[in-house]
């Protein structure tokens, strides 16, 4: 018989234990389930109607979360944090989402991001484990910045960014086209080029920037949806930080990226969208079978076509959740259960094996959230197109998942591009050389034309030669 999960003194109104895969979670886990799920009904839930009409950064969500000790949630115990691993990761930004907030679990999706792009790095630098030690205490709210306006979702390339070595530390410049929580964070992971970048953009570096370091406009955002995070421009204008603000060693920011940055921020990005997708069907179960139509004697939720709405959306939306959750599992037992000690060889990088099935889990979650929004509107009618029965809201916060970097388009290329093709055909740094498409291109060109080409490449290979 499944716990009778609780809504203040009052059982739940949407949907109980039954339909979540409990199993998963250890006890302690369900216990802070249950802590969060408590969190969002005495604060959350309220402060993400004032984030979304406001445009309010969700500070207040954060403060609660770090007196209850969750900043920190994946920082070892020796540090101060909880020690927790990738399934409480996915299981308490999925209960924000769900019963919170959508707005504060995407900027703790981003938070936890940062803080494991921290712990992968921290063992020899004290500025990372100065913050990892303060995350709760100061209520210290992290995140990531690695997008770049002239690039867009392919943040791989900071195209719009630099550093170098300076007596005493780094010059660090980054432009960024969209930061979540840019402006109201306390710290920034940034990635740029490298300070010996040659123009191969596998060569990155990673940088812990402070809070005062950062230039940010946080008027400017105006979303659909996620209102609260503050997703916008960021600017980091060529600023001198010490010698420990270098997160790793330099030319470590690929490594960062797929074995940490990726990792976290799809399996937690994907269980915001599963826990929208389930907020909505909660919503739905709550107005339909209270809802009634008088002249023939039923309620909404009595309608065979209601009935086929909310299971086919609880069905679909258990999927992603399994598969989310399968992968935290994984990623769990890769690590000796998101053991940090195993980093302090700068080559172990076990997460980074799995990226290809993190491709899907967010492929999955961000395009059934869309579908499910989408189906129980329908099924809530008139009602749920305005904002008091909370379904609006929700349906714009879902719409984030899909073009959310990298956008479905994206990976469901990379993943049919790497079954087909192999991992190389990728070319993720556009190294790789299409030798094929340029034999073909080279072929329909006329003797002149071809001419013309060999002496324009003679030309330029000489002058690189003679740099």
């Amino acid at each position: 018989m499944s716990e009778i999960k609780m809504w203040g003194k009052e059982p739940f109104w949407g949907l109980g234990h039954q339909f979540d895969p409990q199993w998963v979670l250890s006890d302690a886990q369900k216990g802070l389930q249950k802590d969060l799920i408590d969190l969002c009904q005495s604060t959350m839930r309220e402060n993400a109607v004032e984030s979304d009409k406001k445009l309010l950064y969700p500070r207040k969500n954060f403060q609660a979360l770090a007196k209850a000790g969750f900043l920190a949630l994946i920082v070892p115990k020796e540090l101060g944090g909880m020690g927790q691993n990738h399934v409480a990761a996915a299981m308490a930004v999925e209960t924000i989402a769900r019963y919170g907030c959508p707005s504060t679990a995407m900027c703790y999706t981003m938070h936890l991001g940062a803080v494991a792009a921290a712990l992968l790095r921290h063992h020899d630098n004290p500025a990372l484990q100065d913050i990892l030690k303060r995350l709760d205490q100061d209520c210290l709210v992290g995140t990531l910045s690695y997008s770049d306006p002239e690039t867009g979702s392919h943040f791989w390339y900071p195209v719009s960014s630099s550093a170098k070595k300076v007596p005493g530390g780094w010059q660090v410049s980054k432009k960024a086209s969209w930061t979540t929580s840019g402006g109201f964070a306390d710290w920034y992971i940034v990635q740029t080029t490298s300070p010996d970048f040659n123009g191969d953009y596998s060569n990155l570096s990673c940088f812990l920037i402070l809070g005062n370091e950062v230039e940010a406009d946080p008027a400017s955002w105006d979303g659909l949806g996620l209102r609260g995070n503050q997703s916008g421009p960021l600017v980091v204008n060529n600023r001198i930080v010490p010698e420990d603000r270098l997160v790793g060693p330099v030319g470590d920011g690929a490594s960062s990226n797929d074995e940490c940055v990726d990792p976290f921020f799809l399996l937690c990005s994907s269980a915001c969208w599963n826990g929208i997708a389930m907020a909505m069907i909660d919503i739905a179960k709550s107005h339909t079978t209270k809802k009634k139509h008088v002249d023939v004697g039923l309620r909404v939720c009595d309608y065979p076509t209601i009935q086929d709405y909310v299971g086919e959306a609880i069905i679909d939306t258990n999927a992603c959740r399994l598969m989310n959750f399968s992968m935290a599992q994984a990623m769990d037992a890769a690590t000796n259960d998101c053991d940090w000690s195993i980093h302090k060889d700068l080559t172990v990088l076990p997460r980074a094996q799995y990226l290809p099935w993190m491709w899907q889990v967010k492929f999955a979650a961000a395009k059934n959230v869309a579908h499910v929004t989408d189906k129980m509107l329908h099924a809530c009618g008139g009602t749920g197109y305005k904002p008091g029965l909370g379904l609006e809201r929700y349906l714009r916060d879902g719409k984030a998942g899909w073009v959310m970097g990298p956008t479905n388009e994206v990976l469901r290329q990379f993943v049919g591009k790497y079954a087909l093709l192999g991992m190389d055909s990728l070319d993720y740094w556009n190294q790789a050389i299409n030798e094929r498409a340029i034999q073909n291109e080279v072929k329909k060109m006329t003797p002149e034309q071809k001419k013309d080409l060999a002496e324009k490449l003679l030309s330029e290979a000489a002058g690189k030669a003679a740099q």
